[in-house]
Order: structure tokens, then sequence, then C-alpha cells
């Protein structure tokens, strides 16, 4: 098996400092890249079988491709301080990546899956079409910005960005993604881009199977990335540390369904006192069901909701 922490190397010249492949992760769909543009480095890709999503972690960019031009994307000063602008690409594209007019310099996650139908329109995925989510309650609530989640259309690819604050854990309860048997549970690798402010900070996150035959327990530091191949995950922010983490997911079947784990699947049952989520509109949703499998949610109405595939965030 692949090692699950995976650090950032030197720069190379077209600002690629961190590389993930398939076959360097030992599975069989998610590739991702985080790249460092400034007046000196620009960066061409060409996506072949796969789609691709470019998303601005920070800085402002321009994306040039056969299929359109986007100038200007992006913009914020460092990825707590705005909302993701993110390019959706098909495959068979070439693009060029380089730092907008006017700014000095940005980081770009290149998100990679295959496309074998073809994949989606080209388009911009802009920040200001994101619905921001509130996650879990007290010491493990949390800030969700789904950027190509199940509402949006791709083939394969779901990602979200997600907002940890000091001394939370996030991801929580643990859950998994490992096994083809919709509609309650369904196969999705994972990486985890994880960055820190400030940056001298460290993050935990734990990596697990119920038999303990995977049980991983990782210290990453800013820019470092984790890869869930297999099992229960989980992530906790320090005290004093604020967490960013990019979020990339692709399987055999684009659909979000999750098995928390039972021993701590119990802080979503209603009657644990721990409200569950809310939207940005401050109203609360409660997990509705026993066990440790998500199935639906409860409002605060009482209207139940399936949130089975279209649009949920794990995270």
């Amino acid at each position: 098996m692949a090692d699950l922490l995976v650090r950032p190397g030197p720069t190379a010249a077209d600002g690629t400092f961190l590389s993930i492949t398939p076959d360097s992760a030992g599975w069989d769909f998610v590739g991702f890249e985080a790249l460092a543009l400034d007046r000196t480095r620009d960066a061409e890709r060409d996506t072949g079988a796969r789609e691709l999503c470019v998303v601005v972690v920070q800085g402002a960019a321009d994306v040039r491709s056969d299929h359109g031009s986007w100038l200007g994307i992006g913009g914020r000063l460092d990825p707590w301080a705005g909302m993701p602008d993110a390019v959706y690409l098909p495959p068979g594209a070439h693009l060029s990546l380089s730092v907008a007019a006017g700014a000095e310099r940005c980081e770009l996650g290149l998100c990679w899956a295959p496309a074998p139908s073809g994949g989606a329109p080209a388009r911009l995925l802009s920040g200001s079409e994101v619905v921001v989510e509130i996650r879990g309650s007290a010491a493990y609530e949390r800030t969700v910005r789904p950027i190509l989640m199940g509402d949006r259309e791709a083939e394969s690819l779901l990602i979200c960005e997600v907002l940890t604050p000091s001394g939370h854990w996030s991801s929580y309860p643990p859950h998994k993604h490992d096994r083809h048997d919709s509609p309650r549970e369904t196969e999705l690798e994972e990486t985890y881009y994880h960055r820190l402010a400030p940056e001298r900070g460290f993050g935990l996150q734990r990596v697990y199977s119920s038999d303990r035959s995977l049980d991983e327990s990782l210290a990453f530091h800013d820019r470092d990335c984790v890869l869930v191949p297999r099992g229960y995950h989980t992530v906790s922010a320090p005290p004093g540390y604020e967490l960013y983490y990019l979020n990339v997911m692709a399987g055999p079947q684009r659909r979000w369904q999750v098995t928390n784990d039972p021993d701590h699947a119990w802080v979503l049952e209603p009657t644990s006192g721990y409200p569950q989520s809310r939207s940005a509109d401050g109203a609360w949703w409660q997990v509705a069901g026993g066990g440790g499998q998500v199935d639906e949610r409860v409002c605060e109405r009482g209207e139940a909701v399936d949130v089975l595939g279209v649009g949920d965030d794990p995270q």
C-alpha cells in the first residue's frame, strides 16, 4: 500500500510541488496536483481521457483552453478569505494556467478523474454560486463549501473544501465509503489537501478499518496531502491552528453514500442532544435512523429530505 501521507517536494519549473496519480497512490480514480504559479512560472496540461477541475486555492489565475478562457478568477488572499472559483474541463482538452494580470502569484489545485463517457461541458464554477453549509455542532462544527458535488454536472469527480476551526474535529463522526453497495454505501477514493494558519501548525488525521488491518494516525503539516484508499477517517485541528482542506473524491459511481463508524455514530442520534448541521440561514438538521448508516435528515419543521446522492457533502 502507498504511504498515506504525501508531502510537498521542490517546486518544478511549471509550479508543481505536489503530485498524486492513480499509479503513485495505488488506486484507480483520483489524481491531484498542487501548483504555485508566479510571474516566472506557468503550466500547461492535456486532460487526455480524464476530466479536470482547476480550483483556485488562493490568488488570482487565468485559465485558457480550447473550450474557452476564464481570466482573473479567484482573488482570495488565502483559502479562508472567500468563496472558491474553479473551472471544469472535459477529456480531450488542452489548457494553460498562469497568474492573472495584476496578481503576483496563485496556488491551484488540479483535481483529476477518469471520464470514459466524455465528461460534462467546460465551464466556470463560480464561488458566488456556492451554498455554504455549517456541519456538526460544538467541538465538531465546521464549514463546508461544495465546489463540484452531486448537484453540479461531472462524470466522476466530487469536490468540496472544508474549514475547521481551531480545536475542532472534522469529517466527524468517522465515516467510510469503500464498498460498492448502493444505496447503503458507495466506493470512493479520496484525497485531503491540507492548509493551516499559521503555517507552522500541524493537524491530525486517522484512517482505519474495522478489523484494524489499516490503522494509521498521521500528523500532517501545511500543504501535505493525505490519501484515503479505504476505511473510516476523521481529522482534528489542534488549538491555535485553523485548518482548511480540499477534498477530491471519485469512484465507480458518482454518488456519496457513507457508513459511519458504529462505535461513534451515537452522536448523530436524535436522542444524543447534538444538533447535527445547519444551512447558512441557521436552520438545524438532524440525522434520522439508527446504526451507523447516514440515510436521511429531518429538519426542525419535521420534513424528511432524502440526501443519498445529489449534492450532499460528507465532510
